[in-house]
């Protein structure tokens, strides 16, 4: 399986949830609100032999009149039409904001003409119900009796015989991770319950969280776990370690 981060960049964000750009070589942390967290914002691609899948749609930015995350699968020599499943850990909109794009009519499409979006129905239901400025709803909304959009009504489960889901209510409560499994490879996306690869290596309860204690130590078993299997595992906010395999 190939793996190809598609970075949207840096960011602080604070408790007001708000992403604001961070030049590495230029802006100072200690200057931006107490309590900023220094994040990338990181989607990712996985070629498998069945797939073009895209996991999470980052933050869904504009430049000059195109996604930025099309801009970044073109540079990649990935068709956005080519993606063929859309797998998503959860909505907050970091992880959604390129569901969907509003043309100048000011109508909602999929970003993905072809593809299927996999998503739990429980964190759908969550986010319209709960809004911004964690959700945005009007975005999201496009997923509701889609017929791309296929709703996920189990805790754990299964996708195409090769993609394991599995709900843990870790990072926010409808929030599920995934592996995917071809072959003799195990590509593991715990998305924001394992963001960060310092996160899987020191006991961290992170106040962010839903439940960060149960993150903590989800992070540890998944950690142990795939050590010994040989997991690759995708790190969606981690400035300098997109993913890795026995680090």
């Amino acid at each position: 399986m190939q793996i190809i981060p598609l970075s949207e960049g840096v960011f602080t964000i604070d408790k007001s949830k708000i992403f604001v750009p961070f030049d590495l070589n230029k802006d100072d942390l200690q200057q931006r609100n107490t309590g900023s967290l220094l994040v990338e914002v990181q989607p990712f691609v996985v070629i498998t032999n069945k797939d073009v899948l895209l996991l999470d749609t980052g933050l869904g930015f504009m430049q000059n009149g195109q996604m930025q995350l099309h801009k970044n699968l073109v540079e990649k020599n990935i068709k956005p039409e080519s993606v063929t499943k859309v797998l998503l850990s959860h909505l907050h909109k970091d992880h959604a904001g390129g569901v969907s794009y509003k043309d100048k009519l000011g109508h909602y499409h999929l970003s993905f003409p072809n593809a299927v979006y996999y998503v739990q129905q429980s964190e759908f239901d969550f986010a319209m119900n709960t809004g911004f400025p964690s959700f945005m709803t009007e975005e999201i909304s496009i997923l509701d009796h889609n017929s791309q959009v296929v709703f996920l009504n189990e805790p754990e489960g299964t996708i195409d015989g090769y993609i394991h889901y599995k709900i843990t209510g870790a990072h926010s409560p409808h929030h599920q991770v995934l592996w995917i499994k071809e072959n003799d490879e195990i590509i593991f996306f715990g998305a924001d319950d394992a963001p960060q690869l310092q996160q899987m290596k020191h006991r961290f309860v992170a106040k962010y969280d839903f439940d960060g204690k149960k993150a903590m130590e989800l992070r540890r078993q998944w950690w142990n776990e795939g050590s010994k299997e040989g997991w690759a595992f995708l790190f969606y906010h981690d400035v300098k370690t997109p993913f890795c395999k026995n680090c």
